[in-house]
């Protein structure tokens, strides 16, 4: 005789239920903002969350050009990349960035939140980040998310 009245269920590819939510991104600081994002990406929020497979949520992110940083990290944070040749070390402050392209600032936040694998490149690659207030993905139906614990 079974004495469980419920079996344990396993989330993969074939059975997630993604959603699309919407975040703003001037309501909170960088990492506080980029943190929650990288949760509903892994899925954490999910009471069916499963660590080894992507069942995270699709993340809209607007107002990237009207994010918010503490204290001096507008001058004093820096982005190092190298092109790979000598001498090809190149270096941009936060400032300098969000003048380029400010969506690249949040990307880079939440890529260093989630996990170096392949999964995480999977999740990664639900992420949608735009500048303005505007997105092209009104057809997937998404709904705001208030974000918590800030």
């Amino acid at each position: 005789m079974d004495h469980l009245s419920f079996k344990t269920t396993h989330v993969n590819k074939a059975n997630a239920q993604k959603n699309w939510v919407i975040v703003d991104a001037s309501v909170a600081p960088l990492g506080r903002v980029c943190s929650q994002i990288a949760n509903f990406l892994r899925g954490k929020h999910k009471p069916s969350f499963t660590p080894n497979s992507d069942c995270g949520d699709n993340v809209i992110v607007i107002n990237a050009d009207k994010l918010r940083v503490t204290g001096k990290k507008m001058t004093e944070k820096v982005y190092i990349t190298h092109s790979g040749y000598p001498g090809g070390q190149k270096r941009r402050t936060v400032r300098e960035q969000m003048n380029r392209d400010s969506r690249r600032v949040i990307e880079h936040a939440v890529k260093g939140m989630l996990q170096d694998n392949r999964l995480g490149a999977a999740q990664y690659r639900n992420l949608y980040v735009y500048a303005g207030a505007e997105h092209p993905h009104e057809a997937q139906q998404p709904k705001a998310i208030e974000l918590t614990n800030l």
